[in-house]
Order: structure tokens, then C-alpha cells, then sequence
């Protein structure tokens, strides 16, 4: 153990990088036995970070004040602990909000019943599911009774686990105890239901809930006509959206949209124009949503001239740049340079701003297919100009929002460009590019960007720069190379680690399956006061840990 902890653990024992030693073959070997590769699915929106995605912050001294004389034992006061508790959770600080719920309680101040379900929707939002069950038998033994919706957040996070089996098993439970579910619980367990067995089996729980005197609603029936969607099953889903009334619902907009996306994405235009004659008001006019779906789909097919159209029809009713960006990616695909230009001309006429989806829609025009890599610059360049902001930041907007959303290749020939007009480069933007290689999969030309920032004399590399690689490995679970990293990042550069470099390193490890072992090096690196408690709390209650 005290092989492997020592390249993490060694600068919390000596500050000084000078000195410090680190054992490379038998780290390797030692990682090498312990580490079990395992298949993980990694989020795409996962943090610049950390492996969970959770935007942890360092201390807030107002919100841990406000906790601290909290836990001194004086009778909370409930207005002040009930948005102490709000606060928590938009911290992400869910184990002292559970705290603070749980004083409350042992006091015998009386929680929000809105704000009790608020924590329990958290914490199985964050896949806490286990803690928020944890918390809701001990409001009931403290005589809390919970109510559907706090029930339905329960079921939401196990169907969000993929546990549909024991989520049905938990509503029979309930069920048993005289709770009865609700339209939202069987939507729940039906969108569960045709992700995990597929729309059929969805539709054949759906007839069970029937036969047991559930009551669906209409959202019940767009969840299955998703389903069938998704599974390219277009006749399937219009057989049912015609037998709604049969059914005794009125198909809402939601309903429409969801054919209708169908049929575009399939090429069935004369179907389309049909079903959107029947919206024709009421429940059922079209919204922005359904223009959007339009424009997309007449813009994936090359039918730019009628997106305009389109586009053109919806007048003030909440055009946005999301409007515009997919015929923007057309044109740049087919390298129209001339309609690009007016088609953004008229967009930012429009006042609408644009956003990273438009940066990568540019993107396309740096695609070897195109080579108009120099048209590209100079339309970002406009942009730049006609919204009246800092060029460098601008310019470092568009890199990152291309590295993030996967166009690191065009990413890097703007920055060529930019760089030509003075454009110098700052941590953030050579952290945004080492992500995106990172997340491309090119490790080698991420390890050159720290290279070539080492020789420059005016930008060298910095913790987050490192971090970003550290981070890369440990998302492919390659916490080894990680570590190796951490080596030359201290050792050769000397650079200190901040706290956010030890916990994607302790992710790292639970990602690959050694929960235990990630126990350790965290106990290890809070007793040596590297890691804050928020940042523990967070990772525990993450992995589940027995951590005390």
C-alpha cells in the first residue's frame, strides 16, 4: 500500500517537489495487480475536472459558517435551516445537507415538505439512490410520513440506475402499504421499461398497469411513442398516436412533435405536412420545438432553402441561434461560404447570439473535405467584432466550445490562424485543447501540447494543464500512466498539485472498481489535510464508500 500511495502522498508530507522520490517499476507493478480492468461508460458531459462530472467548488466560508453554528446545538431556526438546506444541495453538498435535515428533525423542528422532497430528488439525481432511501426510513421513523412525490423521486433514481426490476419491486412495496402510484410513477417505469427491454415489453407493462386499475395520462403514452422512435419503428408509433382517442386522450403538442420528428427523419415530408395541418390550435399548436424539428430535418436532408422558409414563418416566436445552427452546418459542409456569411448576417439581425453550437457549426468549414480553414477565421473574426466583446476572449470561447463538444481538429487550425493575428494562447485554452485530444483519443499529441508549452518561455504549463492530462488517463482507466503523469508534473516540473489533482486521482481508482482502495488513499490524503471535507463528502457518498 505504501508503494503505491507514495507518488500521490508524498507531496502532502513534503511541500518541497525538490527531493521527492518516486519508485517507477514498482508503482507500475504494484497499479498493475491492484487495478482490475473493468468496462466503464464515461458521461459526455463529463466536468473538465473531474471523472463525475460534479462542479464541487472550494469552501464557501458563508455556507460552512452557516453549518458550523448549526451543528453547535442550539434549536435550529426552520426558515434559516431550510435554505441552508437549499443551498447545500445547489453546492452539492449533499452530506451536510442530510445533516442539517437530520438536526432539524431531532429538534423537532418541523422540515419544508418541499424542500425534504427537493433533497431527495438530488440525491437520486446524482445516483445517491441508496442514501435518499437511507433518509426517507429515517423521517418516517422519526414520524415524517412521505408522500407519492417523494416516493416518485425514488422510483425516477432507480429507473435512472437502470434497475428496473427492483424499481417495480419497490412500487409494489409502496403499493402494499396503501400508497397509490401516480401518472408520473408509471411514466417513470414505462421510459425505464423500453430502455432496458425495448418499446414492446414497455407496451405490454403498460397493459399489466391497466389491468391492475392504473391510471396512465397522455404523457404516459408520448413516453411509449418515444420508444418507438428511438427504435426507428415510425408506423408503429403513428398506429398508436391514431389510437389515442380510442383511448379516451387528445394527442398535445409533445404528442404531434414526436411523429413528426419521425417522420422527417425519415424523408417522409408529404406525412409530415399532413400531421402538421392537424395542428391547428389548442393543445396542439405548433411551438418552437416543432419548428426546430423542421429546420433540423430539412437542413440534415440538404433542403436548406426550405429551413429558411421555415425559419422565416416563426418570425419572433423564440428564434434562437439553436434555430439557425443547423443550416449554418449545412452550408459549411457544403462550403457555401456566401450563404453562410448571410445567413448569420440575418441571424445576428434578428439579435440572436451566437452560441457554441454555431462555433462548431463553423467548424465544418476546416474539415480536410473543405480546406476553407481561412473563411472559417475570418467569419469568427466578424462575429467577434459585431458583438463588441474581447477578441481574446472570444477566441478562446470558440476553442473551447469546439474541444469540448469533439472538433479538436478544427480547433487547432483556427488557433493557427488566430495565432497569426496575435492571438497568444492562455492555460485555459491549452487545457481545453489537451481535453479534447484527450477525449479524442489522441494521448500522444496531448502529451506534446505540455511539451511545447514547457519550451515556451511565456506560457509554461500549470496544475490544471496537468490535471487535464491526468484526467484523460484516468477516464480510459489508465490510473498507471496517470500516476506517471503526477510523477513528471512534480518531479521534472515542479509543480505542486492542487486539490482537485488528488481527487481525480482517487476517482480514477473507483472507476476502475477499487473502492476499497480508493477508501484508503482518500482516509489517507484527508489525515494529511490535501483533500477538504466538502470534496470527501462528495466522493463518498459518489462511490458509496465506508468511509467514517
Amino acid at each position: 500500500m505504501s508503494t503505491l500511495l507514495n507518488p500521490i502522498l508524498s507531496m502532502a508530507t513534503n511541500p518541497s517537489p525538490l527531493g521527492f522520490v518516486f519508485p517507477h517499476s514498482s508503482v507500475n507493478k504494484a497499479i498493475s495487480r491492484v487495478f482490475a480492468s473493468t468496462q466503464i461508460t464515461f458521461s459526455p458531459k463529463d466536468s473538465a475536472f473531474t471523472i463525475t462530472g460534479s462542479n464541487w467548488k472550494p469552501d464557501d466560508p458563508n455556507l460552512n459558517n452557516h453549518f458550523t453554528n448549526l451543528t453547535k446545538g442550539q434549536k435550529p431556526n426552520p426558515t434559516h435551516s431550510t435554505q441552508l438546506l437549499y443551498d447545500l444541495c445547489k453546492a452539492n453538498r449533499l452530506k451536510k445537507a442530510i445533516r442539517v435535515i437530520e438536526l432539524m428533525v431531532s429538534s423537532g423542528v418541523i422540515p419544508d415538505a418541499s424542500a425534504y422532497t427537493y433533497l431527495v430528488n438530488q440525491l437520486c439525481k446524482r445516483g445517491n439512490v441508496g442514501y435518499a432511501m437511507q433518509l426517507v426510513e429515517k423521517m418516517e421513523d422519526h414520524g415524517f410520513p412521505s408522500n407519492t412525490v417523494t416516493y416518485n423521486a425514488l422510483v425516477r433514481g432507480l429507473c435512472m440506475l437502470g434497475s428496473l426490476n427492483q424499481s417495480l419491486q419497490f412500487v409494489e412495496r409502496l403499493m402494499e402499504r396503501g400508497l397509490a402510484p401516480n401518472a408520473f410513477t408509471y411514466s417513470f417505469l414505462l421510459e425505464a421499461a423500453y430502455k432496458e427491454r425495448g418499446t414492446d415489453e414497455a407496451v405490454k407493462l403498460l397493459d399489466e398497469i391497466i389491468a391492475r386499475g392504473g391510471e396512465p395520462n397522455l404523457v404516459s403514452y408520448n413516453v411509449l411513442l418515444t420508444g418507438y422512435c428511438k427504435e426507428g419503428r415510425t408506423d408503429d408509433a403513428l398506429r398508436m398516436f391514431r389510437e389515442l382517442d380510442k383511448k379516451g386522450f387528445k394527442p398535445n403538442v409533445v404528442s404531434y412533435n414526436i411523429c413528426l420528428r419521425c417522420l422527417c427523419c425519415d424523408g417522409r415530408w408529404e406525412e409530415a405536412n399532413e400531421l402538421l395541418a392537424e395542428m391547428d390550435g389548442g393543445d396542439r399548436s405548433p411551438s418552437v420545438v416543432t419548428y426546430n424539428i423542421l429546420i433540423n430535418s430539412l437542413a440534415f436532408h440538404g433542403k436548406t432553402d426550405q429551413a429558411m422558409e421555415v425559419l422565416n414563418e416563426m418570425g419572433d416566436k423564440g428564434v434562437t441561434a439553436t434555430s439557425y445552427n443547423p443550416v449554418i452546418a449545412r452550408l459549411c459542409k457544403e462550403g457555401k461560404v456566401d450563404l453562410v456569411v448571410k445567413c448569420l448576417d440575418e441571424m445576428i439581425y434578428r439579435r440572436c447570439k451566437p452560441n457554441e453550437g454555431t462555433y462548431n457549426a463553423l467548424g465544418a468549414l476546416c474539415d480536410e473535405g473543405n480546406d476553407k480553414v481561412q473563411e472559417a477565421f475570418y467569419i469568427i473574426q466578424s462575429l467577434s467584432n459585431k458583438q463588441r466583446c474581447c477578441t481574446h476572449d472570444f477566441y478562446k470561447s470558440v476553442i473551447t466550445s469546439l474541444c469540448r463538444k469533439g472538433n479538436t481538429f478544427a480547433a487547432f487550425q483556427l488557433l493557427h490562424e488566430m495565432t497569426r493575428c496575435g492571438f497568444e494562447p492562455d492555460s485555459h485554452t491549452y487545457s481545453a485543447l489537451i481535453r479534447g485530444l484527450c477525449n479524442e483519443g489522441m494521448f500522444g499529441a496531448a502529451m506534446e501540447v505540455l511539451s511545447i508549452m514547457e519550451e515556451s518561455e511565456w506560457c509554461r504549463p500549470t496544475v490544471d494543464n496537468f490535471n487535464a492530462m491526468i484526467l484523460g488517463f484516468c477516464k480510459i482507466r489508465r490510473t498507471d500512466l496517470a500516476l506517471e503523469v503526477f510523477e513528471m508534473m512534480v518531479v521534472e516540473r515542479k509543480r505542486m498539485p492542487s486539490e482537485t489533482t488528488y481527487v481525480i486521482v482517487v476517482e480514477g481508482i473507483a472507476h476502475e472498481g477499487e473502492l476499497e482502495l480508493a477508501r484508503e488513499v482518500l482516509e489517507e490524503l484527508r489525515s494529511r489535510k490535501v483533500v477538504g471535507q466538502n470534496a470527501v463528502d462528495r466522493i463518498v457518498m459518489q462511490f458509496n464508500l465506508d468511509f467514517d
